[in-house]
């Protein structure tokens, strides 16, 4: 098995988004005195759910390409899932700040959670096809 290096680059650079959307939820729960939960406050809720919806689907994500990888799947398609997960899970929250039912949200928050499906749904076939 083969050390996954491609992977490691990209989960860094994510790992730095995540520490973003933390430092994100943590500003915002000092600002509006929410310690636990949202404090009833609709842009506190999003800041919550982009930080939680990054870490539902990244990790599952970044075991699976890292498993592919480390397992001598193609350097190729490795690149192209992480710089789609990059590109998605930066969408994402632009989306769910967006204004109610406009291109925008459509286009970064539908686009950023089906890109994020795509590439956890491509990896788990792309490994199991690896290691069949």
């Amino acid at each position: 098995m083969l050390f996954p290096a491609i992977t490691a680059f990209y989960g860094s650079l994510l790992a730095l988004i995540y520490a973003g959307l933390a430092s994100w939820v943590i500003a915002g729960r000092v600002t509006k005195g929410a310690l636990f939960g949202d404090g009833g406050d609709d842009a506190m809720m999003r800041r919550v759910r982009c930080h939680a919806n990054f870490i539902e689907y990244v990790p599952i994500i970044l075991i699976l390409i890292g498993l592919y990888e480390g397992a001598s799947g193609s350097p190729t398609l490795v690149r192209v899932l992480l710089v789609v997960l990059l590109v998605a899970r930066i969408l994402h929250p632009i989306g769910m700040f967006a204004a109610a039912n406009t291109p925008r949200q459509f286009a970064c928050r539908g686009g950023g959670i089906i890109l994020t499906l795509a590439v956890l749904n491509i990896a788990a076939l792309a490994l199991l096809i690896r290691v069949a």
